[in-house]
């Protein structure tokens, strides 16, 4: 059992700041409590001697008073590069590979003196929705070990909500941020695309991948997203944004918010006990002096099948890389140039990775790219235009995140559209590019399942100040 991760950051802060522990205490805690929960399968890589040396070396600079992130262990998901720390995506392709250089965003993790504790369990280079695709085996929901901490950010989710660590840094394509926090009964954030460089993060689907917090509490997820955020030069695709405190509408009064419910992320997809759960959030609302209307959106129920083709059509190509000649996996076995590629791919990659690579280079083929990737493209841009009209008269956009909660780590999943569907009520935040955090709301009584807040592009700050409120107020 942790020493001091289970307190809020705010309360180890200060111990460091009046000199009674020391990072190497945090560091000796979370690498005991990790230990100690190794059946839960979090991590891929533990970084003992590098946190080790990290904390030592921050006992030479005095503590930062106001840099409330300072010596605060940190767990990232190992999609992410880290310099001389093994990267392996939990696949076998890379299970070798030890990366040159740092990811911006742990650069910036660095840059702040947070210590990076370890490396995250996660589906194979991030295609999946409980994590079961990992070549080293799937991590446990620390609410009851028998259920999926979700994915494809399972082992950030379950490391956080087990107090293994205080932070954890995930990414989301399709809903691997928000999902499994929904799962676990913690805090996740998917930015703006944009918003925090991608420069590091290994590509899945390059147009929908975003990094993003995953923490305890709404606080601790505002202050850290405000150390990763920025423009970077070294990815086009970074917003060229000014640095904000998102942190600065928490505590402010949430009357005269006026939010939009989707009837279909009401509909009967979602089970009674969430959609009843929601409702209840819905009533506090109003009751606090929110302006709630349930509207219709046209093009949310086509997301899953849009998503499946753009982001498995980008994985073709993302993966292509993968071919056993530079780093990474290589077959023993071969004659020539050309088997040596096809038996690499063939025994490095996983099964679900594979599906998804051919059907993307069936997408991608000829003239089903026009027929069906730059189709997609269309519509997805649909779907933006139509959130872009209801925030013209919104300030959020709020439902639940998953249809279901956690269901157990043994049940079937041969057919290969449940992992999408898992997914069918967060995917649209990431077609239109926009912010989106699960908040847990549910009673203490029963398994976890969060709360979705999406807001307009770059107003990530309005979203912690709902969560915030309902966070403080809400009776669960």
């Amino acid at each position: 059992m942790s020493k001091y991760i289970e307190k809020d950051i705010q309360e180890i802060h200060e111990l460091l700041v009046n000199k009674k522990i020391k990072p190497i205490d945090l560091v000796e805690d979370a690498i005991n409590t990790i230990k100690e929960n190794s059946d839960l399968n979090c991590f891929i890589t533990l970084n003992e001697d590098g946190a080790r040396k990290m904390a030592l070396e921050l006992e030479n600079i005095e503590v930062e008073k106001d840099n409330l992130l300072f010596g605060i262990p940190i767990a990232v998901k190992d999609n992410i590069v880290t310099c001389g720390l093994r990267t392996t995506c939990a696949s076998k392709m890379l299970d070798n590979f030890i990366p040159i250089y740092d990811a911006t965003v742990v650069e910036k993790i660095k840059a702040n003196h947070m210590i990076i504790i370890g490396k995250t369990n996660m589906d194979e280079f991030a295609m999946g929705s409980t994590s079961r695709t990992s070549y080293f085996g799937a991590p446990k929901n620390p609410v009851d070990k028998t259920l999926i901490a979700g994915g494809s950010s399972g082992g950030s989710a379950a490391c956080v909500a087990s107090n293994e660590t205080f932070l954890a840094l995930g990414s989301d394509t399709g809903g691997s941020i928000r999902q499994p926090a929904s799962y676990t009964g913690i805090v996740g954030m998917k930015p703006t695309y944009g918003r925090i460089s991608r420069y590091g993060l290994v590509a899945f689907a390059s147009s929908l991948d975003q990094i993003g917090p995953m923490t305890r509490n709404v606080i601790e997820n505002a202050k850290l997203l405000n150390v990763l955020v920025g423009e970077d030069t070294k990815d086009l695709t970074s917003a060229k944004k000014d640095k904000e405190d998102f942190a600065r509408k928490i505590n402010t009064s949430v009357k005269g918010l006026r939010v939009a419910v989707p009837n279909y992320f009401m509909s009967d997809i979602v089970s009674n006990e969430i959609r009843e759960g929601i409702k209840n959030v819905i009533k506090f609302l109003e009751e606090n002096g929110v302006v709630v209307d349930y509207i219709d959106m046209k093009y949310l129920d086509q997301a899953v099948t849009l998503y499946q083709v753009i982001a498995m059509g980008e994985a073709s190509s993302n993966l292509a890389r993968f071919d056993g000649v530079r780093y990474g996996y290589r077959t023993e076995n071969y004659n020539n140039l050309e088997e040596m590629y096809l038996k690499t791919r063939q025994e490095g990659f996983g099964r679900e990775v594979k599906r998804r690579i051919m059907v993307g280079s069936y997408l991608l083929s000829g003239a089903n790219a026009k027929i069906y990737y730059d189709k997609a493209l269309s519509i997805r841009d649909d779907i933006k235009k139509e959130f872009d009209k209801v925030f013209a008269n919104y300030d959020l956009v709020i439902g639940p995140v998953t249809t279901t909660t956690a269901y157990r780590l043994d049940s079937d999943m041969s057919d290969p559209m449940k992992s999408f569907l898992d997914d069918v009520l967060v995917i649209p935040v990431n077609m239109a590019g926009l912010p989106g955090l699960s908040l847990p709301v549910a009673p203490k009584s029963s398994k976890p399942y969060g709360l979705h807040i999406i807001g307009n592009s770059f107003d990530e700050a309005t979203i912690y100040q709902l969560a915030s409120f309902i966070e403080r107020g809400y009776q669960r």
